[in-house]
């Protein structure tokens, strides 16, 4: 405990920084988004799968930019970088609310998914995985806290201000909150450490003893083994909490009794975090990956039959999401090193949006064409035992070609 309170001393800046980005994050994330969804399809007369639709171009759009948007990491500061995030995203809440056209919507989608999602938390892990070595694990476990703060408390005050405010005051407010995170980080990282000396100096090597290019990554079938892994919860996850109040509907509760299971979704996904950065620093991640995704078996298993209760489903998911959020973001330092790890997390990034594009289109289209969300999900169990084989065979193979045992 004593050297937990001296670790969190010592590097409180910058691990307030992280904190401060994934938090921020949120306005541009499909939870918070979802919440106006209603709201937005009736401002624009969008069925299920035209709101879906929409979201799918504005993301994919975001996944498309973010190969050469997240490479800035390797390049600028990170007060630097993440002050003019933050300055787009709040442009961009500011564009969700006074939008008045239908054929605007794809660009502000777009704007928001690039923004917040993509860059704020592409910059928190990338400078959390390149700051710390030792303790990788642990702080990108903290920083990801920012994640889950803004998934507990934001859908319940977002709810609760809908009764008081009109839709559009709220990304007000937000444009406003995003603004203000701009002179807290710079104040933060006023003694920034130097991301590019860090990578220099830190002997953070990837697999081969060596520091891999994008390039050389993408030659490699590690890379590919893995993108299931990294499409698969961006995209049902998403899918999940884009069609929240459909399937509040389906289920029979209202939109109020389902953010109500939020925090409790948000309290296992933080200990899910912390122990897994834990595990991450003293096993490393080879050993652990196999079997961080195998949660969401059961997790759509359960949104899809009820056998336990929808309070079970978000237990699982939120088991494999606090892994999630720590494992794969040490993954691509350990496997692949740190000198282009901008570069190379750019891709997985990309990959990541991408899912978060193809989840609420497919399943809304699908919908709309009469399979039901229920049914849908049982393919999504399915679909996560496959990606759990997929990560096994390409992990079991290549960490051997790590500097060290893993």
């Amino acid at each position: 405990m004593n050297e937990l309170a001296a670790y969190l001393r010592e590097n409180v800046r910058w691990l307030s920084a992280g904190v401060l980005l994934t938090y921020l994050s949120s306005f541009g994330q499909t939870f918070f988004i979802a919440l106006f969804a209603a709201d937005i399809q009736s401002a624009f007369n969008l069925s299920h799968g035209g709101w879906g639709s929409m979201y799918t171009v504005g993301t994919t759009a975001s996944a498309i930019v973010m190969v050469w948007a997240g490479r800035q990491a390797d390049i600028f500061r990170v007060r630097t970088l993440g002050a003019m995030s933050l300055v787009a995203l709040a442009m961009a809440c500011l564009a969700m609310a006074f939008n008045p056209w239908l054929w605007l919507l794809p660009f502000v989608i777009f704007a928001l998914r690039l923004t917040g999602q993509g860059m704020m938390s592409h910059i928190a892990s990338v400078a959390m995985a390149r700051w710390f070595v030792a303790t990788r694990g642990r702080a990108l476990s903290i920083a990801a806290l920012g994640f889950s703060i803004g998934q507990a408390f934001l859908p319940i005050a977002v709810v609760a201000l809908m009764t008081l405010l009109d839709w559009h005051v709220i990304w007000i407010l937000c444009a406003g909150i995003a603004l203000l995170g701009v002179p807290i980080l710079l104040t933060l990282l006023a003694k920034e450490r130097t991301p590019a000396s860090m990578a220099q100096s830190n002997d953070s090597l990837g697999m081969r003893g060596l520091h891999w290019s994008r390039k050389d990554m993408l030659r490699h079938p590690l890379f590919w083994l893995m993108v299931p892994a990294i499409l698969g919860p961006s995209a049902f996850n998403t899918a999940f909490f884009f069609h929240q109040v459909h399937y509040s509907t389906v289920i029979g509760i209202s939109t109020l009794q389902m953010v109500s299971y939020f925090p409790f979704f948000t309290v296992i996904t933080v200990v899910a975090m912390i122990a897994i950065g834990v595990l991450v620093d003293r096993f490393g991640t080879a050993r652990l990956l196999p079997f961080h995704q195998i949660p969401m078996v059961a997790a759509f298993a359960i949104f899809a039959t009820h056998m336990l209760g929808l309070g079970w489903g978000f237990f699982f998911m939120a088991l494999t999401a606090g892994a999630q959020s720590t494992l794969i973001a040490a993954f691509w330092a350990e496997f692949y090193g740190t000198a282009h790890l901008g570069a190379i997390k750019a891709v997985a990034a990309a990959v990541m949006v991408l899912g978060s594009a193809i989840g609420p289109g497919l399943t809304g289209i699908l919908i709309d064409l009469g399979i039901g969300i229920e049914t849908q999900y049982i393919w999504v169990a399915v679909y996560f035992v496959v990606t759990s084989l997929s990560i096994w065979i390409g992990v079991s193979t290549s960490r051997k070609l790590l500097p060290s045992a893993a």
